[in-house]
Formats: structure tokens, sequence, C-alpha cells
């Protein structure tokens, strides 16, 4: 027997089963489906074993849109993946914590740490969207 072969019908997998039964669901949820036709078709899903099977139950079904890429969108958003941003992120907070107990122990009434605070985490902000310009450049998307 050629090992090579693909075979005429493949398995589902249950990853299969949930897709399907996402898309029966939406579609109960949108009307086009009625609640005993729902629960006829998911009863059918989870009790199919291949993958055709799966096809047929969702044949007369629209499909559903894919979702559009997020492009940009906060400039740190899902950046932190970098190392370089965690450790410029735990710099600012490093320092904005070294900054505010020289500040309580010098009794000055005013809040000096304010203002070299503000410029961290401004490059901090500048340093995370550099980064994702140039992901975005790459062709990658950081978020």
């Amino acid at each position: 027997m050629d090992e090579k072969k693909i075979p005429a019908r493949l398995r589902a997998a249950d990853s299969d089963r949930e897709r399907v039964a996402t898309v029966i669901q939406a579609a109960g949820t949108d009307g086009r489906l009625g609640l005993d036709e729902v629960e006829e078709r998911l009863s059918m899903v989870y009790a199919a074993r291949y993958t055709d099977e799966l096809g047929e139950l969702t044949a007369d079904l629209p499909r559903p849109e894919p979702k559009p890429e997020r492009r940009g969108g906060p400039p740190i958003a899902g950046a932190l993946r970098h190392p370089a941003l965690r450790i410029h992120l735990a710099a600012v907070v490093a320092l904005s914590v070294l900054l505010v107990i020289r500040w309580a122990m010098s009794g000055v009434p005013f809040f000096w740490p304010l203002a070299p605070m503000f410029w961290l985490v401004a490059s901090f902000f500048a340093h995370a969207r550099i980064r994702g310009f140039r992901q975005r450049r790459r062709g990658a998307v950081p978020y």
C-alpha cells in the first residue's frame, strides 16, 4: 500500500468541530437558523467523524467575513513582547521609584520628580513607537 496516498476522507479534529459549531451558533444568533435547527446541527457537528460531513452542515450558510487586521492603535499595545522595551520599562519604573524616594527624603514641599518622570515615560513611548514602525516596515505586525 502506498503510504504517500492522501485519504479520500479526512478525520475531523476537535478544532474543526468547534470552528463549525461557532459558524452555526452565529447563524442562529443572526436569525438565519431557528433554535431547533441550531440544536439539530450542533448535535450533528459533535457526532461527525469526517471533515466532509462538517462541510455539509454549513454549506447553505454564508461564510463569516474575516476580521480586518488591526493596524495602528496605541504604540505600546503588544510591544512589550520585545525584551528591549521590557528593559526600558523596568529602568523607567526603577528610576521613578528612586526619584520619589529622594523627594520624600528631601522635605521639599512641591513634587519636583514630576518633570524627570515625564521625560522618562516620554522616552519609553517614543522607543515603543519607533520599534512598532520598524516592525511594520519589515512586514511583521507588532500587535
